[in-house]
């Protein structure tokens, strides 16, 4: 007899979540709770609730996290300029924490004694949801069917499916995408199929948010974001919700044939993984983002920001969201946003998301001191040589001593 009666599960509605519920009930003889966030997916949830009405589901949980997906996770990420490995802007990596928050939520409020997700054993998603769940109740049971089950192919869960007139609507009446595919607010991803030989071009239809840039228009287009204390909060001078930004930037950026991406990763469980991704919004935050900060950033603050962005990118991407170092992090990259305010314009062109102009009430950009033409005595030039000299005295005096310079 199972000491599990209750487990909320992550559903949806999809053929192996919907496997999961009926192999929950059947294996461990309990009621299964289903979860469903809408974090912008770009899919209907909704449809999720008949899903799980016909497995039997009687407590079913379908919610718009859209907003607080954007305000709270996918924002202070940007304010580190944060990528993995130097191209990947994490868009997977960023919905597990609230998603993970959400399962436990549920979990205390429905007096589950455990809580369940369809993430397989060779990915990076388990590990995210799981470090989650454990961070925020220590004691959690968590069922991972993809580590227990025989089920190891689309194949038997077919089988399955019609073994246990389990209705998943697409089993015979679409054709099934040949890739792995995850959607939210900030990515889609593509994995699977041809993808898994890394010489294989991905194939244009496979993309589903952009057009290919040498089909994007042969005009620019110019937008203004506007920036306070490090997150956009208008564009174009159109006050925006979080959420309302980054669909807006998505279009924006889909429609110019931004945001592609083709990358091999080193998953924290310890494999090369080969991916596609489509980022078009995030591919434009990042750049205005960086732009903003050249102006009102410090020298230093700014470098030594850039040299933490490595490791908290590291963090969020192997599933330490909740950890003690993501927080230290978090609190120091929240510290140097507290002027990066003011406006970014932005051309979006066949492709490319560049930077046409930026200012702010809190720039340290002096023109003055900066200018090629006469500074009326704003800086000495002179000064200049002193400098030089200091920096230099260290690598004057090993010379002298014979050490070699090549």
């Amino acid at each position: 007899m199972s000491d599990v009666k209750k487990v909320v599960l992550a559903y949806s509605g999809g053929l192996d979540t919907s496997v999961i519920v009926k192999w929950l009930q059947e294996t461990y003889d309990c009621e299964v709770v289903t979860f469903t966030a809408d974090i912008g997916q770009g899919e209907e949830v909704e449809p999720a609730r008949a899903k799980a009405q016909a497995l039997g589901v009687k407590e079913i949980h379908i919610e718009d996290l859209r907003e607080e997906f954007v305000r709270d996770y996918v924002y202070p990420m940007f304010r580190a300029n944060t990528i993995y490995e130097g191209e990947y802007l994490l868009g997977t990596s960023i919905a597990r924490p609230l998603i993970a928050r959400r399962l436990i939520e549920i979990a205390n409020q429905t007096g589950a004694d455990a809580i369940s997700h369809g993430a397989t054993g060779k990915g990076n998603d388990q590990v995210r949801f799981e470090l989650g769940a454990y961070a925020l109740k220590p004691g959690v049971k968590v069922i991972a069917p993809w580590r227990e089950w025989d089920l190891t192919s689309r194949e038997k869960l077919m089988a399955y499916c019609q073994q246990h007139d389990i209705p998943v609507d697409f089993s015979s009446t679409k054709k099934k995408s040949p890739y792995s595919m995850d959607a939210n607010l900030l990515h889609i991803s593509y994995e699977g199929g041809i993808l898994e030989d890394p010489w294989a071009e991905a194939e244009e239809d496979m993309w589903r948010w952009s057009v290919s840039p040498e089909a994007a228009p042969d005009t620019p287009t110019y937008i203004e974001l506007t920036y306070e204390k490090g997150d956009i909060v208008a564009i174009d001078g159109v006050p925006m919700k979080p959420h309302e930004v980054l669909e807006k930037l998505n279009t924006l950026g889909g429609d110019n044939g931004i945001g592609r991406l083709d990358i091999v990763e080193n998953r924290y469980v310890g494999m090369k993984s080969r991916g596609c991704y489509e980022t078009p919004g995030g591919t434009i935050m990042l750049r205005a983002h960086r732009a903003i900060e050249s102006l009102t950033l410090d020298r230093e603050e700014a470098h030594l920001k850039d040299e933490l962005m490595p490791k908290y990118a590291e963090v969020i991407y192997n599933g330490y969201w909740w950890s003690p170092e993501r927080r230290m992090l978090q609190a120091a990259i929240d510290e140097t946003q507290k002027n990066v305010s003011g406006v970014v314009r932005m051309k979006l062109y066949k492709g490319s998301a560049t930077v046409a102009g930026r200012r702010s009430d809190q720039s340290l950009f002096d023109e003055s001191i900066a200018t090629f033409e006469d500074d009326a005595g704003a800086y000495d030039q002179k000064d200049a040589e002193g400098f030089i000299k200091l920096n230099a005295l260290r690598l004057r005096i090993a010379a002298g001593k014979g050490r070699r310079q090549d």
